[in-house]
């Protein structure tokens, strides 16, 4: 079990909701007491993340773009 304190809670919630999300159980503490048990709601489901390379091969069909992705950025900034 992980322990985290209040100030964890406010400035550094994303580690401890990665926590819960990988079905971890995490103790609050003030001042070095525990006051708090935080525990995942239900079962841990993996988040299911679509294909993107192959969304990529659909788009554009396996070709390369001639210019690369920099160099649209460089382009891009030298409009201004």
């Amino acid at each position: 079990m992980k322990t985290v304190s209040v100030r964890d809670l406010r400035y550094d919630f994303k580690t401890v909701e990665r926590i819960l999300r990988e079905g971890g159980e995490i103790q609050v503490t003030k001042r070095r007491q525990v006051i708090a048990r935080l525990v995942p709601e239900g079962p841990v489901r993996a988040a299911i993340l679509p294909d993107f390379m192959a969304q990529l091969d659909t788009i554009y069909g396996g070709e390369c773009s001639p210019v690369s992705g920099a160099e649209i950025v460089r382009l891009d900034r030298d409009r201004y």
